[in-house]
């Protein structure tokens, strides 16, 4: 139960909208509890400063599009709002490929710009504007108010702190459960939390806090890169795949304590150089007890920390998947704007609101999301329903105590989407209320169901579901990430002798880009395999065994670059180009040509997604002998 985040519920917007109604600004109201109750769609766990970008930046977001409805409806013709959508819709989708901080801003600015289409409310466009982005404002107020406790040092950096000790922790389970069936899960859980650490001292890096300079948190940032040098250094040992004495996670453990007590990392196993996997670890392992030592005062080399590399947005926004991903939200949001125009004068902003939540691809599988989604708003309306009933027709005061009850299961909602859409809806409700419609909700389960429909016919059309561009295009960018790593580590050191250190921070960054394409290819691969069987076959093909095989390539590829490192001759020259080329090759096919501009498999070696599989083991072979 995320008691602090339902306690910022309550206080959120039930609160605002009782301060309008009392004002007797309803509609300032009804527009600022919208924005306090989308903030706390967004208010999830994490640090403060994840905090302030994963509500700021939709807010912000949720404002521009509430505004730009709003003067599109106020000084063009309604039929105008069709274009509107599907350039939104299409940029909202696209977006979905950058990251969950850029989709959950694109979607929520997208929902605010059909709102203000399609819900007038009195006042110009910019007050409407202004009344969302406050009620954010104060949810986010209340975020940094009602703040998690201090760490045991005093310092608040606490949620910092906790997801770099949990690499460790993540790290000492994944040697655990070596050569046991639990060692694939583990290994993902890893995977996961460095992910989660790098996204957290990124946004430490591009906030500075008042009081907290760059001497403050780079400490933290270089205990960082000896977590993932030291998860480097695993790899090998993971890869291979034996099970190893107790005592090596023991590191790890005392490292993890050591984080969270802000102290050094006291005295670790004896080394023990058996083989060159663990002559690595154990080494990796002594670095990381320097690093620690050093950064006990405060004092961190400004070089130290990892920056993993991440490709521009603007180039993701444009590549096959976000092209795909915009023309499928653009498509059925404009679908359903124009039914929504047809069938209404005013209030048609229920039907295309609806499909931008169900049609982003990043939010799961479609059909499930329908399902759920309408399973959802049948209980909103119901317990809505219900509660006007009870309650003989639910004043001021009683919509109010609604909202504040809603406000506060909202966080607890979202770890369902059928559960979230209930909670939402019955908030709706009471804010359409406020507004003037008292005859909303049977009205509201009809276009549901209505946009459910045309989402599921209009989602699944040719060319929109292709597993082919969600799936190979990021399989791909793993592998030629992947291709690039090969190259810049087995490189003969002959030919050009760049700072080591600069060397190494370029190969760490090349290797992690690998590891988070990866895991965005896993996920799609789940998504594909639970989508309907559309015309491209959704279930035909196992894309989760080709995130696998991708997987085995990309740790094969940092074992051998450990190998190297620690003495085993570098593989020649001609077995380096013919791993690269034959990595090229499998990315070419899986992205259907350099570029995506084929449709399908290309044929330099691949015919079909068999033919790409055998190519992925064979690489891994080569890798290996390597």
């Amino acid at each position: 139960m995320p008691r602090t985040a339902m306690v910022r519920g309550a206080l959120g917007a039930g609160p605002v909208l009782g301060v309008g109604i009392a004002t007797g600004h309803a509609g300032a109201g009804v527009l600022a509890a919208l924005g306090a109750m989308l903030a706390g769609v967004n208010d999830r766990p994490g640090t403060r400063r994840t905090g302030v970008v994963g509500i700021g930046c939709p807010a912000v977001a949720g404002s521009l599009g509430l505004m730009a409805g709003a003067v599109v409806a106020d000084s063009v013709g309604r039929w105008a709002a069709v274009p509107v959508l599907f350039l939104v819709g299409w940029l909202s989708g696209a977006l979905s490929t950058v990251g969950a901080v850029w989709s959950a801003a694109s979607l929520q600015m997208l929902v605010a710009l059909t709102v203000g289409l399609g819900m007038p409310m009195p006042g110009p466009a910019w007050f409407k504007a202004l009344c969302f982005f406050s009620g954010a404002v104060w949810l986010l107020l209340l975020r940094l108010v009602l703040r998690v406790p201090r760490s045991g040092d005093g310092s608040r950096s606490s949620g910092e702190r906790e997801a770099v000790a949990a690499v460790f922790d993540a790290l000492a389970d994944a040697l655990l459960a070596l050569g046991g069936p639990q060692a694939a899960a583990a290994r993902r859980r890893l995977v996961a939390a460095q992910q989660q650490a790098d996204e957290a001292l990124r946004l430490l890096r591009l906030l500075p806090w008042p009081g907290r300079g760059v001497a403050a948190v780079h400490p933290l940032a270089a205990r960082f890169g000896a977590a993932v040098a030291l998860c480097e250094a695993s790899i090998a040992l993971l890869w291979v795949g034996r099970a190893v004495p107790g005592t090596v996670a023991d590191g790890p453990r005392r490292l993890a304590a050591a984080v969270r007590s802000g102290g050094p990392a006291g005295p670790l196993p004896s080394p023990v150089s058996d083989t060159v996997e663990r002559t690595a670890f154990d080494h990796a392992l002594l670095e990381a007890a320097v690093v620690f030592d050093r950064t006990r005062h405060g004092a961190a080399d400004a070089g130290s920390g990892n920056r993993s590399v991440l490709s521009r947005p603007w180039q993701r926004v444009l590549s096959p998947a976000g092209r795909e991903y915009g023309l499928r939200v653009a498509l059925c949001v404009t679908v359903t704007g124009v039914v929504a125009l047809l069938l209404h004068e005013v209030h048609w902003y229920w039907l295309p609101a609806t499909a931008a939540f169900l049609v982003k691809p990043d939010l799961g599988p479609l059909f499930s999301r329908v399902v759920n989604r309408f399973a959802g708003t049948v209980a909103g309306v119901l317990a809505f329903l219900l509660c006007t009933t009870v309650f003989g027709g639910l004043g001021a005061p009683g919509t109010v105590a609604l909202v504040v009850v809603g406000g506060a299961l909202v966080p607890f909602s979202v770890r369902h989407f059928g559960l979230q859409t209930a909670v939402i809806t019955v908030l709706v409700l009471s804010f359409v209320r406020t507004a003037g419609d008292t005859e909303a909700a049977p009205a509201r389960l009809l276009e549901t169901t209505l946009a459910c429909v045309i989402v599921l016919l209009v989602g699944h059309l040719p060319r929109l579901t292709d597993p082919r561009v969600r799936v190979g295009h990021r399989c791909a960018v793993t592998l030629r990430c992947t291709e690039l790593y090969l190259r810049h580590v087995l490189a003969d050191p002959d030919e050009e002798t760049p700072d080591p250190r600069r060397s190494g921070a370029q190969g760490l960054a090349l290797r992690s880009a690998a590891y988070r394409a990866l895991a965005e290819t896993r996920a799609a691969a789940e998504t594909a395999a639970a989508e309907l069987p559309g015309p491209y076959g959704g279930k035909r093909h196992d894309w989760a065994a080709v995130a696998d095989a991708a997987e085995l390539i990309v740790d094969a590829a940092t074992a051998c670059a450990l190998r190297v490192e620690y003495g085993v001759p570098r593989p020649p020259a001609a077995e380096v180009e013919k791993v690269t080329s034959a990595l090229a090759a499998a990315a070419d096919a899986l992205e259907g040509g350099r570029g995506g501009t084929r449709p399908g498999p290309g044929p330099r070696d691949c015919r079909s997604l068999r033919d790409v599989m055998t190519h992925l083991h064979g690489i891994h072979t080569l890798t290996t002998a390597a």
